[in-house]
């Protein structure tokens, strides 16, 4: 076994994990939770703290 068997069996080993990976996220029972995991950025926001809130008090 040489260098390039090992380079060849790393590439197959890549195409798999992302092949898995790429099943893994879209993959129809996940697809609800990333759907609502996608909108969390335009949920209800806290209120944020204002400059004043920031500034120390002498």
């Amino acid at each position: 076994m040489d260098i390039n068997d090992v380079r060849g069996l790393g590439s197959v080993f890549a195409l798999i994990a992302f092949t898995g990976i790429i099943w893994w996220a879209y993959g129809s029972s996940r697809r609800k939770r990333f759907e609502d995991d996608a909108k969390i950025p335009f949920g209800e926001n806290e209120e944020m703290p204002t400059d004043s809130d920031n500034k120390r008090s002498n």
